[in-house]
C-alpha cells in the first residue's frame, strides 16, 4: 500500500540518481514497487545496499556525468 495515497503498489523500474560534488551519477533501471494510483516509487532496502556500492564504486571513476544500467551491473 502507498504512503502517500494508500494506492496499490507494483513491481516496477526507476532512475535513481545522485549529485556527488559537481557531478552527477544516474543509474536507470532500478527495481522498485511502484504506486499504480499516484505513480510513488519505493526501493527495497536490499537494492538501497546494492545503490550504495555502486555509487562509492562509481566515484572512485568519477566523471561529470555516469550513466549506470542496474540491469547490467547488480
Amino acid at each position: 500500500m502507498c504512503f502517500y495515497c494508500k494506492g496499490d503498489m507494483r513491481p516496477g523500474k526507476t532512475l535513481f540518481s545522485v549529485q556527488y560534488g559537481n557531478s552527477v551519477i544516474v543509474i536507470k533501471n532500478v527495481p522498485c514497487m511502484e504506486c499504480v494510483q499516484c505513480g510513488e516509487t519505493e526501493i527495497s532496502d536490499e537494492v538501497m545496499k546494492q545503490l550504495e556500492d555502486l555509487v562509492n564504486a562509481v566515484k572512485k571513476t568519477m566523471q561529470e556525468i555516469a550513466v549506470i544500467d542496474y540491469s547490467m551491473v547488480a
